[in-house]
Protein backbone atom coordinates (compact mmCIF):
# COMPACT_ATOMS: atom_id res chain seq x y z
CA UNK A 1 0.00 0.00 0.00
CA UNK A 2 1.11 3.66 -1.38
CA UNK A 3 0.97 6.60 1.26
CA UNK A 4 -2.35 8.11 -0.80
CA UNK A 5 -3.36 4.43 -1.02
CA UNK A 6 -3.52 4.75 2.76
CA UNK A 7 -4.43 8.41 3.11
CA UNK A 8 -7.34 7.47 1.66
CA UNK A 9 -8.34 4.67 3.25
CA UNK A 10 -8.18 6.64 6.71
CA UNK A 11 -10.64 8.89 4.58
CA UNK A 12 -12.96 6.16 3.98
CA UNK A 13 -12.87 4.95 7.85
CA UNK A 14 -13.35 8.42 8.72
CA UNK A 15 -15.98 8.91 6.92
CA UNK A 16 -17.64 5.33 8.07
CA UNK A 17 -17.27 6.94 11.44
CA UNK A 18 -19.53 9.77 10.82
CA UNK A 19 -22.05 7.97 9.34
CA UNK A 20 -22.11 5.90 12.30
CA UNK A 21 -22.75 8.76 14.18
CA UNK A 22 -25.29 10.34 12.12
CA UNK A 23 -27.52 7.02 11.85
CA UNK A 24 -27.17 6.59 15.55
CA UNK A 25 -28.26 10.47 15.89
CA UNK A 26 -31.70 9.49 13.75
CA UNK A 27 -32.07 6.02 15.12
CA UNK A 28 -31.14 3.98 12.79
CA UNK A 29 -29.23 2.09 14.51
CA UNK A 30 -28.71 1.04 18.40
CA UNK A 31 -26.14 2.62 20.47
CA UNK A 32 -24.34 -0.95 20.93
CA UNK A 33 -24.01 -1.33 17.10
CA UNK A 34 -22.48 2.04 16.94
CA UNK A 35 -20.37 1.56 20.07
CA UNK A 36 -18.77 -2.38 18.03
CA UNK A 37 -18.21 -0.89 14.73
CA UNK A 38 -16.95 2.18 16.22
CA UNK A 39 -14.13 0.15 18.11
CA UNK A 40 -13.34 -1.92 14.55
CA UNK A 41 -13.18 1.54 12.89
CA UNK A 42 -10.94 2.71 15.46
CA UNK A 43 -8.79 0.06 15.79
CA UNK A 44 -8.08 0.00 11.48
CA UNK A 45 -7.13 3.59 11.86
CA UNK A 46 -4.77 2.98 14.77
CA UNK A 47 -3.20 0.13 12.80
CA UNK A 48 -3.20 2.74 8.96
CA UNK A 49 -1.79 5.69 10.95
CA UNK A 50 0.77 3.62 12.21
CA UNK A 51 1.81 2.13 9.10
CA UNK A 52 1.65 5.78 7.75
CA UNK A 53 3.92 7.08 10.34
CA UNK A 54 6.13 3.46 9.75
CA UNK A 55 6.18 3.96 5.65
CA UNK A 56 7.47 7.82 6.47
CA UNK A 57 10.19 6.94 8.84
CA UNK A 58 11.59 4.84 6.67
CA UNK A 59 11.61 7.18 3.83
CA UNK A 60 13.10 9.68 6.07
CA UNK A 61 16.15 7.64 6.87
CA UNK A 62 17.02 6.20 3.72
CA UNK A 63 14.77 2.75 3.91
CA UNK A 64 12.34 0.96 1.63
CA UNK A 65 9.18 2.47 2.61
CA UNK A 66 7.51 -0.53 1.23
CA UNK A 67 8.92 -2.86 3.59
CA UNK A 68 6.42 -1.41 6.28
CA UNK A 69 3.61 -3.85 7.40
CA UNK A 70 0.97 -3.14 9.32
CA UNK A 71 1.27 -4.23 12.69
CA UNK A 72 -0.94 -6.24 15.08
CA UNK A 73 -3.75 -4.49 16.81
CA UNK A 74 -2.99 -5.29 20.10
CA UNK A 75 0.46 -3.39 19.67
CA UNK A 76 -0.62 -0.28 18.28
CA UNK A 77 -3.47 0.20 20.60
CA UNK A 78 -0.84 0.73 23.55
CA UNK A 79 0.84 3.30 22.02
CA UNK A 80 0.01 7.32 23.21
CA UNK A 81 -1.38 9.58 20.49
Amino acid sequence: MKDDDILTHIHELIAEEHGLRQRLASGAISSHEENNRITQLEEALDQAWDLLRQRRARREFGEDPDSAAPRPIDEVEDYRQ
